[in-house]
C-alpha cells in the first residue's frame, strides 16, 4: 500500500473498487491468500481502508468486497468511517463443484460506501435495467393523474446477478478471482463520471480498469504480481510486449494453438488421402 500512500493525493479519487484478497487460501501468482487468523486479516484491511477513505473525493465512492465470513469485521469497521450506502449480493451460478457437508457459497458481498450520504454520484439512467413486470406484463399504474403503463426500465436493487468469469470465456484471464467486466462497468457507471478517476488497489486482470477507460474515466491500478500487471499492460493497450516476451491472452492463445491443431489434422488427413491414391 507503499504506493497507495504516497503516490496518490489525498481527496482525488471519485471511484475506489477495492477486491483484496479473502483470506480463503486461493494461490495468486506467488502469494497464497491466507492470513494467521481473521482478526489478522481484518486488521490488514484496517489499514488499508483507512487510506483508501483518506484519497476519496469529498463526493467519493467506495465498493469493498470480501468473504462472507471476512466481511462482517470490515462493514463494523467503515461504517463508523463513511456512510454505507448499500449492501450488494453479487450471485452466480454454480461451478459444477458443490459442497458435501454444508450450502455452499453462491454470492459474494459487496458494500456500497460514500463519504458524504447527502453528496455523492449516483447516475441512475446509466444503469437501468429492464425489469420482468410492470409493462412486461401490461400492468397499469393507477396512482398517476392519468393511469399509465408501468415503466420496463428499473435501477437495479443490491441482488446483482452476473456469471462468474470462466476458462475460454472471451474476457478470461488467468487468474483465480476475475471479476466479470458487466459488473465493474455497472459501478463505474453508477458512480462516477467521464473524466473522473477510478483507483483499483487490488488490480489484478485490470477489469476496474478496463471498463474506466471503455467510458471515459481515467484509472490508477495498484498489483504486486508482475504476471498480473502484464495483463493489465495488454488489456488497456499499454503495451504489446514486455522484455521481449509479446503479451497475449490466455483464450487468444487457446484459439490460435486450437487452429493450429486443426490445420495440422486437416494436412495429416490430405496426406493420408495423397497416399492412398497413389498406392
Amino acid at each position: 500500500m507503499e504506493a497507495l500512500e504516497s503516490e496518490v493525493k489525498d481527496g482525488s479519487i471519485q471511484l475506489i473498487f477495492a477486491d483484496p484478497p479473502y483470506n480463503i487460501g486461493k494461490q495468486f501468482a506467488n502469494f497464497l491468500d491466507r492470513w494467521p487468523s481473521d482478526a489478522d486479516y481484518a486488521k490488514w484491511c484496517e489499514k488499508w481502508l483507512a487510506i483508501c477513505i483518506r484519497k476519496l473525493s469529498p463526493n467519493g465512492s467506495l465498493y469493498v468486497m470480501s468473504s462472507t465470513q471476512c466481511m462482517p469485521y470490515l462493514d463494523l469497521f467503515l461504517r463508523d468511517r463513511v456512510e454505507i450506502i448499500s449492501r450488494i449480493v453479487w450471485h452466480y451460478d454454480s461451478s459444477g463443484v458443490q459442497a458435501r457437508s454444508k450450502f455452499g457459497s453462491m454470492y459474494e458481498p459487496i458494500l456500497f460506501c460514500a463519504k458524504d450520504s447527502k453528496n455523492y454520484i449516483f447516475n441512475s439512467e446509466e444503469i437501468k435495467i429492464e425489469a420482468p413486470t410492470g409493462s412486461r406484463r401490461k400492468l397499469i399504474d393507477y396512482r398517476k393523474a392519468v393511469p399509465t403503463q408501468y415503466s420496463t426500465m428499473k435501477v437495479p436493487g443490491n441482488a446483482w446477478y452476473f456469471p462468474r468469469v470462466r476458462y475460454r470465456m472471451p474476457e478470461y484471464e488467468d487468474h483465480p478471482s476475475q471479476k466479470p467486466m458487466a459488473l465493474m462497468e455497472r459501478i463505474v457507471l453508477a458512480s462516477s463520471n467521464p473524466g473522473d478517476i477510478v483507483l483499483d488497489p487490488f488490480s489484478g486482470t485490470f477489469t476496474t480498469s478496463a471498463a474506466a477507460k471503455k467510458h471515459g474515466r481515467n484509472s490508477i491500478g495498484i498489483e504486486l504480481a508482475e504476471e498480473y500487471v502484464k495483463i493489465g499492460l495488454r488489456r488497456l493497450s499499454i503495451q504489446e510486449t514486455l522484455d521481449g516476451e509479446r503479451l497475449q491472452s490466455l483464450t487468444k492463445n487457446y484459439a490460435r494453438k486450437n487452429d493450429m491443431r486443426k490445420l495440422k489434422a486437416r494436412n495429416e488427413g490430405q496426406m493420408s488421402l495423397f497416399h492412398d491414391k497413389n498406392q
